[in-house]
């Protein structure tokens, strides 16, 4: 078979950004990361034609792995693009969607209340995830089978830590704590410190990543570890634009309660 560059740089940036990803994911949730599991999904002689691309092992087996790409990975099936396009779809829609509710309130306008409108959203994202879950697996259903990634008793304990993150955080922080509800300027009193906050700040993000890397190791299928790796950088990009934005709602109202108390002080 002929070799394809573009095809090697792809599958390796996309090994590249699996494996770094669940590191990270990993590392944020303060969980050692045995190296011993990442050679039990990729084997050394599988990672060695990647690593030394130029070495006479290496052109022995890479003409094989060339050949058999299409074995872990079928990037032709529409389920896989369509499952990208969901788990990418979910985050940007509730982040604009939150955004132009807090600067112009148009689902409590729509809705004649800030409660109404944020189980409103509520029930849309919670209905997404769903339908996104849904085609996830399709997609996977879809995909070869590659069997050193299946580990279903890790991919099992990865899911039930995973859901016991998502659920515990559900249940400390409420419908509205939980579905963006200070945009609609429906603010906690203080900040949830106990678990799962303590061990890790985004147990939602965190744990639904657990979860797809989960479900991806138990049916053995290496484009669901792609997949992951796409939650996970999405998730940490809506961090990164979510996080500040939301520390700032506080911070407003906390100078709002300053001002009103040094006002009342003054009378």
């Amino acid at each position: 078979m002929p070799f394809r560059e573009d095809v090697f740089l792809s599958f390796l940036s996309l090994s590249t950004s699996a494996a770094a990803s669940c590191c990270l994911l990993l590392r944020s949730l303060h969980l050692p990361f045995p190296l011993h599991l990442l050679f039990s999904l990729f084997p050394p002689q599988f990672l060695v034609p990647f690593l030394f691309p130029y070495t006479h092992l290496s052109s022995s087996l890479f003409p094989f792995l060339m050949a058999s790409l299409s074995d872990f990975v079928d990037f032709s099936q529409p389920s896989l693009q369509w499952a990208a396009l969901s788990i990418a779809f979910n985050p940007i829609f509730w982040n604009i969607v939150a955004r132009a509710e807090y600067r112009s309130h148009f689902l409590t306008r729509i809705f004649g209340n800030a409660y109404y409108g944020c189980y409103f959203l509520a029930v849309t994202i919670f209905s997404l995830g769903i339908l996104r879950d849904h085609v996830y697996q399709v997609a996977l259903e879809d995909q070869p089978y590659y069997a050193p990634v299946h580990q279903p008793v890790l991919g099992g304990l990865l899911f039930a830590f995973g859901s016991v993150l998502v659920l515990s955080s559900m249940y400390a922080l409420g419908v509205t704590g939980t579905y963006l509800g200070d945009y609609f300027g429906i603010l906690m009193d203080a900040p949830v410190t106990g678990f799962p906050f303590n061990v890790t700040g985004s147990p939602m993000y965190w744990g639904s990543t657990l979860n797809f890397l989960g479900v991806a190791l138990y049916k053995g299928k290496v484009a669901g570890v792609f997949l992951t790796a796409e939650v996970f950088i999405l998730y940490w990009f809506a961090l990164q634009w979510e996080d500040p934005f939301t520390a700032e709602i506080y911070a407003k109202r906390e100078r709002e309660r300053a001002k009103s108390k040094s006002g009342g002080k003054s009378l």
